[in-house]
């Protein structure tokens, strides 16, 4: 066992301090700002709710990134509500005291964390935004302090969280967070750049999204199994989310019952709050059930190009791939994904057509499992080896054969760029219709591969095989074996 090292200078005075709270809120007139961050860690960590009261009415720095200290002390319910209710007094008064700075409470848990680090003397960097106030000699901070103790309310306090919302039940600090939101809606305001809706009420789900500042929003998940009605009843709070970088729709099906008039409307009512949007850049479609026959109303209303467009788990035309070959807003594509696109029935051209027209930019290509067959594949070999960007070519789980394969590694080789290739167990691995893994074939043809990419110098370059383990069944990737 190791030898733990003893407690430093500045941890034994915090502790000693706290030890009597009262006096340590009176210690806080005269406190060095350097010393409020390990005092506060100590009192956070402790539960010095009377102590973290006064902390926060005198805290010397723009932002309190408290987030990041409840990642390594799960908080307790009372003390993250002493925090809140102390922030929640001072917002209430007219004039708040002079030395207190905060503007910004961060509750997101991967921020800031040098923060805290270098107020322990641990790191020597801290983002500007928490630089303390310049540093006064000792007698002339004293002497403006006793002459001027309070200064005129100032600009509302900004709280920063990444909200989850599941299930019909919330975290208790969060609720408790909402409510006080709630309540100081003109001085407290919440900012939330990433959400994620999961299972929840609707109403539940609205009610929340009242207190949140929307155009905050950059980051959103519906990940929901919701009827296109549902989604219609949120589509007005999605368009008012102007910052909206990046937009997850999953799970939105339709009832047999709904007209053809209620679903057109519906689907307008989604498609036009896009025009709300002008900074979308990434955008994920996952087993949308409207979707078929309907891509140009999704698209047509997107302002600028994006740079991601994942369409997976989904039904699409022919129509569809066509209007995506010349759709404005997928001129620049950096990732596209059709995962779970059945494509079997369908011209490819148009999908020649769209990586051609996206090869200066195109890095990511995700073809899993679209059934594609050797003679579709075949034509679009060209168009892939214009993809002077790619770094990364997926396609597991369409019936593939050897020399296919071997096709696509020639067409691939002046790629300098392709670092990643995942591809699907040749069809001549297989023992029989049933889909049984021939383990020596397998062995055989990987090793093939691999002699290939020594032979023409891109020994670097990474084929990784998906394929299920005859043994267990489960799905596995192998260099070009399962460890079973």
């Amino acid at each position: 066992m190791g030898v733990r090292a003893p407690p430093r200078l500045l941890e034994l005075a915090s502790q000693s301090l706290l030890q009597n709270e009262a006096l340590a809120i009176v210690a806080l007139e005269e406190l060095p700002t350097e010393l409020f961050p390990p005092l506060f860690m100590a009192a956070f960590a402790g539960r010095h709710t009377q102590a973290l009261k006064a902390m926060v009415q005198a805290w010397p720095f723009p932002c309190l990134p408290l987030g990041a200290l409840m990642k390594d002390h799960q908080p307790h319910l009372e003390t993250f509500q002493a925090v809140l209710d102390s922030l929640d007094i001072l917002l209430g008064q007219e004039v708040r005291p002079r030395r207190w700075k905060l503007q910004v409470l961060d509750l997101r848990q991967n921020t800031h964390q040098d923060f805290w680090t270098l107020w322990s003397g641990i790191k020597a960097s801290v983002c500007s935004l928490l630089e303390p106030e310049p540093a006064q000699p000792m007698q002339k901070r004293c002497k403006v302090e006793a002459q001027v103790v309070l200064k005129p309310a100032q600009a509302p306090v900004e709280v920063l969280v990444d909200l989850c919302l599941k299930e019909d039940t919330l975290d208790e600090t969060i609720s408790y967070l909402l409510k006080k939101a709630k309540q100081r809606r003109s001085l407290l305001h919440l900012r939330c750049q990433k959400l994620r809706i999961f299972t929840m009420p609707m109403q539940s789900i609205r009610r929340i999204l009242k207190v949140v500042q929307l155009d905050s929003i950059q980051d959103l998940e519906v990940n929901c199994i919701w009827k296109l009605a549902t989604l219609g009843r949120f589509v007005p709070h999605l368009g008012r989310m102007g910052n909206l970088r990046r937009l997850l729709l999953s799970r939105i099906h339709i009832l047999p019952r709904t007209t053809p008039d209620q679903e057109e409307h519906f689907i307008d009512q989604l498609t036009i709050q896009f025009l709300n949007l002008p900074h979308l850049q990434k955008l994920y479609l996952d087993s949308i059930s409207f979707l078929e026959g309907r891509l140009h109303q999704v698209l047509r209303c997107l302002k600028t190009p994006l740079e991601t467009l994942w369409i997976t788990n989904c039904l699409i035309s022919e129509s569809d791939l066509a209007y995506l070959s010349q759709c404005p807003s997928v001129s620049q594509l950096k990732d596209l994904g059709l995962s779970g696109v059945n494509l079997t029935s369908l011209s490819l051209e148009p999908l020649k057509v769209l990586i051609e027209w996206t090869s200066a930019t195109l890095q990511d290509l995700d073809l899993d499992e679209c059934g594609i067959m050797d003679s579709q594949f075949s034509a679009l070999l060209p168009a892939l080896s214009c993809c002077s960007q790619l770094t990364t070519f997926s396609f597991c789980g369409n019936p593939i054969s050897m020399a296919v394969l071997e096709s696509l590694l020639h067409h691939t080789m002046g790629l300098s760029k392709l670092s990643h290739v995942l591809y699907p167990s040749p069809l001549e691995s297989y023992e029989d219709v049933r889909g049984t893994l021939h383990l020596g074939l397998l062995a055989q043809l990987h090793a093939r591969l691999k002699r290939l990419l020594c032979e023409s110098g891109r020994s670097s370059m990474v084929w990784v095989s998906a394929s299920p383990c005859p043994h267990c069944g489960d799905l596995h990737l192998r260099p070009c074996c399962c460890c079973c």
